[in-house]
């Protein structure tokens, strides 16, 4: 490319309007009153605002429930999948154009159930992407099925007499998965955490999952009220490496010193105990993304036309 085509690209970039948040939403959210995914969309067009990401750079690939619906409201480049599907749509997508910013939006259904072999070699994959798991603990666009992270007890159309298993935990689960370089947990009830984590999320050079606990006001509002009205349940990892929100200190005063490159560490914190942590608990930036690995060498035409006569040179006769 020539010097003049540069400059003339370095032209129109500083004349580019500089976007707001609501510049990235292209229609208002459909979901319950009261719902968490709000206030997810709102945390996520913030941070698009503060990186002025461009909305032709940008995409966001779902499947389908609630969470799913983020392709419809966002300016940007969307792919709305089928169930259990987004990772691997959302992994061909950065293989081939590694230069886009890849998000993902999932629901726990959607994740851990039928697209749990997806979500497993995704994270295997450490592909550069955004990976938010919006956790209500239940099926809600099909009405109030049980999920893999159904409270145990906890009723619902397909568990009337409540679920007999106890919850399946995406932390635990993804800390498990060898090649795991980014896992988070946050909550949509928190405004200030919910944006630091994703901003954490966004600047690992990897696959970084977060899981949100999303509260939905028709079919689990009881799950998360207790740590809504008493901040007391809820404990804080903080590190300089993960996220330290100082204005919480006064709110949450249970708080504890994580480094995330403490693997064995993070797998212990990820347990239930009678506190709900939030925070990042795993973060290594060192691991090699897979865009990266599989990406194809340039051979120029001289080059190609010099290997097919190299190899019809060994069947010469």
């Amino acid at each position: 490319m020539s010097s003049i085509a540069i400059s003339l690209l370095d032209l129109e970039a500083d004349n580019r309007e500089c976007l707001e948040a609501d510049d990235y939403q292209k229609k208002p959210g459909k979901w319950c009153a009261g719902c968490g995914d709000f206030g997810v969309l709102n945390a996520v067009k913030r941070l698009l605002a503060k990186e002025q990401l461009q909305p032709e750079k940008t995409a966001f690939v779902s499947g389908i429930g609630c969470s799913s619906r983020f392709p419809h409201y966002m300016s940007t480049y969307g792919f709305h999948g089928i169930h259990g599907r987004a990772l691997p749509v959302a992994t061909g997508l950065k293989l081939a154009r590694p230069d886009l910013d890849v998000f993902v939006t999932m629901g726990d259904g959607d994740c851990t159930s039928i697209g749990a072999g997806h979500w497993i070699h995704a994270t295997r994959y450490n592909a550069n992407m955004v990976v938010l798991m919006l956790d209500n603990n239940i099926y809600g666009l099909t009405k109030n099925q049980t999920s893999p992270t159904t409270p145990q007890g906890h009723t619902s159309m397909t568990s009337p007499r409540g679920a007999v298993l106890p919850a399946l935990d995406p932390l635990q689960a993804t800390l498990g998965i060898s090649n795991a370089s980014f896992v988070a947990q946050t909550a949509d009830w928190i405004p200030a955490h919910l944006n630091a984590t994703i901003q954490a999320a966004y600047e690992h050079p990897g696959f970084s999952f977060v899981r949100i606990l999303q509260r939905c006001p028709k079919f689990t509002a009881d799950v998360f009220q207790k740590n809504v009205e008493n901040p007391d349940l809820t404990e804080l990892l903080v590190h300089e490496n993960g996220v330290d929100v100082p204005a919480l200190e006064q709110l949450y005063k249970s708080r504890r010193v994580h480094d995330p490159l403490n693997l064995d560490d993070a797998r212990a914190l990820a347990h239930r105990t009678d506190k709900l942590r939030l925070g990042v608990f795993f973060r290594d930036d060192t691991f090699p993304v897979y865009e990266q690995i599989r990406a194809v060498p340039k051979v120029s035409a001289e080059e190609k036309v010099a290997r097919l006569n190299k190899e019809f040179e060994r069947y010469a006769v």
